[in-house]
């Protein structure tokens, strides 16, 4: 099935965004859909040669741009390329949807389209870090910024799933992101979901600082949406900054010169397992549908490899491998918590079966959107 990519997204689009589309086709095979205004995509494949590509074109009128508010957002332009997109999920027209646009405007317009799993409480995005090691995996990156400790222990439960999935990581580690290696240390939440953790069948390694996020001995992070935006930002610049460092030191003298010549293929090597369009996107966990959310600076090569990155996703199967790893924690923490079988019973004797959880889920889904967006 062909994946929806907004082609009105992102700082370079719709042309680097097409580009990418078209790479993706023409070195991988991946299919997609591109939405958004018709007459801006046929001058891009016409420019691209690639008019009798097999793409499929969906109008959408509206544009969520850069800083736009996400509930306003949401409200004001029902016809967006990011909403038309993700519909074209839920109506199970495409596998899953891309978009390089605001990640504000992604995440509300996922959600309320695409609804949260059954059971997820708060989905994550969830990024890949560079370590000495290879790659960890850190969520949320910015999707949730007060979250409680229920959330972070659910975002290690997805986190897990997903770290098996694109990075065949067998058994990954998990750890909470604190001030400290103690069981005392930090906010309520945090201790709170750590005795969650420590309770659960995940390989669970307890609090992790800061200062060991790149040494690669974590798996997956987790970590609320302001401490993982921040994380993740100052990892992307701090490769910015050593890539232009060792430009600068290479022209000072002939002898460093000299010495690059013998260094440059570690250094391109380096460069590439910190560059951010090497893998593209970071997925939003835990909805009824995949969304890949993209850099804003996304180059055609991003686009490429994010949805190359999507497909595999896709094709292992990531939501129902997510969904069916909740259900069985849930399980475990209600067989497990007298609390949670006192409601069980309670909820038996009240409702009708299927009349509790589908009222249920109603008002989880109002609640979270309000919740969400509030926060954005």
């Amino acid at each position: 099935m062909k994946i929806a990519v907004d082609a009105m997204g992102g700082d370079h689009a719709p042309s680097l965004i097409i580009e990418g589309a078209v790479l993706a086709y023409k070195e991988l095979g991946i299919e997609s859909i591109l939405v958004g205004i018709p007459e801006s995509i046929d001058s891009e494949l016409s420019r691209l040669g690639a008019r009798g590509l097999p793409f499929e074109i969906r109008e959408a009128t509206q544009v969520i741009e850069m800083g736009e508010v996400p509930s306003k957002a949401l409200k004001s332009k029902p016809n967006s390329s990011m909403r038309v997109a993700a519909e074209l999920v839920k109506k199970s027209e495409a596998s899953a949807v891309f978009s390089a646009g605001d990640t504000g405007g992604a995440f509300a317009v996922s959600l309320h389209v695409l609804q949260r799993m059954k059971g997820v409480l708060r989905p994550a995005i969830a990024a890949l870090i560079p370590t000495l090691k290879g790659f960890s995996i850190m969520l949320d990156v910015g999707a949730n910024l007060l979250p409680k400790a229920q959330h972070l222990f659910q975002f290690g439960v997805m986190g897990q799933i997903y770290s098996e999935l694109a990075l065949d990581t067998p058994s990954p580690s998990v750890g909470l992101l604190n001030v400290g290696g103690e069981v005392s240390k930090g906010t309520d939440a945090l201790r709170t979901a750590h005795g969650l953790f420590a309770k659960s069948d995940l390989n669970f390694m307890g609090n992790v600082e800061g200062s060991i996020i790149f040494q690669g001995n974590v798996d997956v992070i987790v970590c609320d949406g302001f401490s993982g935006n921040v994380a993740l930002k100052v990892s992307e610049s701090l490769s910015e900054m050593l890539t232009t460092l060792l430009r600068e030191e290479v022209t000072h003298s002939v002898r460093s010169k000299i010495g690059y010549m013998f260094l440059q293929n570690g250094l391109k090597s380096m460069k590439k397992r910190t560059d951010y369009s090497e893998y593209g996107a970071a997925p939003l966990l835990g909805l009824n549908g995949l969304c890949m959310i993209g850099h804003g600076r996304s180059t055609a090569k991003a686009v490429k490899n994010a949805l190359r990155a999507t497909d595999q996703l896709v094709k292992k199967q990531l939501n129902g491998k997510i969904q069916s790893e909740i259900d069985r924690q849930l399980s475990l923490q209600r067989s497990s918590e007298p609390g949670w079988r006192l409601w069980d019973q309670i909820r038996e004797g009240i409702f009708h079966p299927g009349e509790s959880s589908e009222s249920s889920e109603e008002g989880q889904s109002s609640d979270d959107s309000e919740t969400n967006l509030t926060q954005k």
